[in-house]
């Protein structure tokens, strides 16, 4: 593999961003040493800590994201990125600035991530224990042009995995 490029999974809390980098990333690894996992979560609590939930402050940790995938990127590393990401400006913001960027939708209905939400969250946020709670009292602006929409309501993570490791193949990412 001789360039580096950032995989950038978006979607609601629950959506399965994490999992599916996690799977892809432990794919990838087996073609290359070259790689980074940037889960939104950690990077909040390392990069961006301090950063509160006001679209301000969510449009600058996610420029803070970009900036780092710009470095691996140009590096020959490949950066896989599972942050909710819910502005289309600002993803767009990192599309133009990245070489080689490739958004992936994790895309699932409101209802199932209600149902399948393991740590409450959804629940508090719906009787306003959690404030600006995205999705539910802050918006998600859907992807308007993903390169890779995962059906994660609908489809099993393998078959995201899959389904995403066939277009990296088909459009040259990795072999």
């Amino acid at each position: 593999m001789a360039k580096g490029f950032t995989l950038w999974f978006t979607g609601l809390s629950g959506s399965g961003k994490t999992t599916l980098s996690k799977m892809v990333t432990e794919t990838l690894l087996e073609q290359t040493p070259h790689i980074e996992l940037l889960d939104g979560d950690i990077i909040r609590t390392n990069l961006s800590k301090g950063l509160g939930f006001s679209k301000a402050d969510r449009d600058e940790n996610i420029k803070r994201i970009g900036f780092v995938c710009q470095l691996l990127s140009r590096h020959n590393t490949i950066a896989v990125v599972a942050a909710i990401s819910p502005y289309e400006e600002i993803r767009q913001f990192n599309r133009e600035r990245i070489d080689n960027y490739v958004e992936v939708f994790c895309k699932c209905d409101l209802d199932t991530l209600i149902k399948r939400d393991v740590k409450g969250l959804y629940k508090r946020a719906l009787v306003g224990e959690i404030k600006h709670f995205t999705g539910i009292d802050d918006p998600y602006e859907d992807p308007k042009r993903p390169d890779i929409t995962a059906y994660t309501g609908k489809e099993s993570p393998a078959e995201s995995h899959d389904r995403i490791i066939e277009w990296l193949r088909d459009k040259g990412f990795i072999e």
